[in-house]
């Protein structure tokens, strides 16, 4: 017999709805695929076009706090190949990078325009394994399906900063409403939009579990908190500052 009285009750299958702000934690889900650095070793994920060159990371993003916690959605970051610019570098990484960057600033409560010592040294990355963990603010949206066979998908829209308005609410845990994207459009003219970085392996359906977990990152501590503003001491400490407190 299977006595289901003490299973979970289903979960909603309604959307986070678009526009909605924050706090979120990302954790990588490895791919198999080595990538540049030492502590890169099995994460990245190989697109399913088996001619495609681009390396991906593939990213799973829980809502930790409000009334959205525990939420889930998933999104790709392409971090080598595609497309070059004039000088050869891969216009997907770029954009990627771009985020990145945003995610750190987000998480540590940085000023973008804050280029002393200090926060460029904290920008630092050993590897792409050490934003596994990263609690960050987010805007998110919802992705319009163009296939009838799945439904729309929520998707990271950008990365809140600590110069918005909206980060500091989110971080003092006040609720902030919904902000829909006004140039955002359903079917085909908003899927045409959209970078090949922010797209998931198969629309509409749940990706795969993780093989495994990340090594390096897994023990990873305070993302969440922002950055000190205690000076830095003398011996600097390897990785970045969110892994070392």
């Amino acid at each position: 017999m299977f006595d289901m009285n003490d299973a979970e009750p289903q979960k909603s299958s309604e959307l986070i709805p678009d526009g909605s702000f924050a706090k979120v934690n990302m954790i990588i889900r490895p791919g198999g695929i080595d990538g540049q650095s030492e502590i890169d070793q099995g994460l990245l994920k190989a697109p399913n076009n088996p001619t495609s060159d681009t390396r991906m990371l593939d990213c799973e993003f829980t809502v930790t706090e409000g009334p959205h916690a525990k939420r889930k959605f998933w999104q790709m970051f392409t971090v080598q190949g595609g497309k070059v610019d004039e000088n050869g570098v891969s216009i997907a990484w770029k954009i990627s990078k771009s985020t990145f960057r945003a995610m750190i600033d987000s998480a540590l409560g940085l000023d973008p325009a804050d280029m002393s010592n200090a926060a460029k040294q904290k920008r630092i990355l050993r590897g792409l394994a050490d934003l596994n963990g990263i609690a960050l603010v987010a805007k998110i949206k919802i992705e319009p399906s163009e296939d009838p066979r799945y439904g729309d998908q929520n998707r990271l829209d950008r990365v809140v900063l600590p110069t918005e308005k909206e980060w500091k609410l989110v971080m003092d845990g006040k609720d902030v409403p919904a902000s829909p994207s006004r140039s955002r459009s359903a079917g085909g003219k908003q899927a045409a939009t959209q970078p090949a970085w922010s797209q998931g392996s198969a629309q509409g359906t749940p990706p795969a579990p993780a093989p495994s977990r990340l090594p390096q990152a897994s023990a990873a501590p305070p993302w969440s908190q922002p950055a000190s503003t205690a000076p830095a001491p003398a011996a600097k400490p390897p990785g970045p500052a969110w892994l070392n407190g």
